[in-house]
C-alpha cells in the first residue's frame, strides 16, 4: 500500500470519526434542549392557568364588590327614606301642638278654662308606641271632647328617671306625640286645640324609688279644659232647637 492509499484510507476514517461525532453531538444537545423545552412549556401552562386564575379572581372580587356596593346604595336610599318619612312625621307633630312651658304664657283669661276630663296613657319602659288599650282609652276620652265646646287639650308628656335627662326629654316627646297624633287624625282636632307642655322627667307624679312609680311617670296625660264664657255664647237663645 503506498503512501496515498494510506492517506486516504485515513482521511476517510477521520471523516467517518467526526461524523460520527457530530451525530452524537447532536443526539446530546437535544437530550439536553428537549426537557428545558418542555419544562418551558409547562412553565408557560402554569403561567397562563395562574393568569386565568388570577382574572377570575379579580371578576369574583369586582362582582362581589358591585353587589356590596349596590347593597350599600339601596341601604343609603332606605335609609333616606326613612329618615325622610320620620322628618315628615315630626313636622307634622310640630304643627299639631302649641309647645309652651305653661298654658298662662299662650292663653289669654286662662281663668276661664276649667277642667272637664281627663286619661293617662301609661307607656312601657323606653316606648312610644301605642297599644290597643291605649287607643280604647283614648276613644273614650275622645266621646267627651265631641260633647264638648271652646275647648283645649292639656297634653302633658312623662318619663321615669332612668336615663340621660336629654333621652328621657326627646322621648316624652315621641310619647306625647303618638297621643297627639292620634286624636288629631283619627278625631280631627284642629291643631290650635292641642297644647303641649310639661315634657319631659321633671313633673313626676309618683316616686322613681319603686317599680310601680317608675310605671306611674312613664306616662301622658291629657286633660279636657272647657271655656264656659265661650260655650254660654255658642248655646242656642231662650232654649231654642
Amino acid at each position: 500500500m503506498n503512501v496515498r492509499q494510506v492517506g486516504y484510507i485515513g482521511f476517510i476514517a477521520a471523516f467517518t470519526v467526526i461524523g460520527a461525532t457530530g451525530c452524537a453531538t447532536k443526539k446530546y444537545v437535544y437530550n439536553q434542549t428537549a426537557p428545558l423545552v418542555e419544562h418551558e412549556d409547562q412553565l408557560d401552562e402554569k403561567t397562563a392557568a395562574n393568569n386565568r386564575q388570577i382574572h377570575d379572581v379579580d371578576d369574583r372580587a369586582q362582582a362581589g364588590i358591585g353587589k356590596a356596593q349596590g347593597a350599600a346604595d339601596q341601604a343609603g336610599v332606605s335609609a333616606q327614606d326613612a329618615s325622610k318619612a320620620a322628618g315628615n312625621a315630626q313636622f307634622a307633630a310640630d304643627n299639631a301642638v302649641h309647645r309652651a312651658e305653661s298654658l298662662a304664657s299662650v292663653i289669654k283669661g286662662l281663668d276661664d278654662y276649667k277642667p272637664q276630663a281627663s286619661v293617662s296613657v301609661i307607656f312601657g319602659f323606653d316606648k312610644a308606641l301605642l297599644t290597643a288599650d291605649d287607643r280604647t282609652q283614648l276613644d273614650a276620652f275622645a266621646a267627651q271632647i265631641a260633647a264638648s265646646k271652646g275647648f283645649i287639650l292639656e297634653v302633658t308628656g312623662g318619663t321615669d328617671s332612668t336615663g340621660p335627662a336629654q333621652y328621657n326629654y326627646e322621648l316624652s316627646q315621641r310619647r306625647a306625640d303618638a297621643v297627639v297624633q292620634y286624636l288629631a287624625a283619627k278625631y280631627e282636632i284642629p291643631a290650635h286645640r292641642f297644647y303641649l307642655i310639661g315634657i319631659g322627667k321633671d313633673k313626676q307624679v309618683a316616686p322613681n324609688t319603686t317599680a310601680d312609680g317608675r310605671k306611674q311617670n312613664r306616662r301622658v296625660e291629657v286633660r279636657l279644659l272647657t271655656n264656659a264664657g265661650i260655650a254660654a255664647s255658642s248655646a242656642p237663645a231662650n232654649g231654642g232647637k
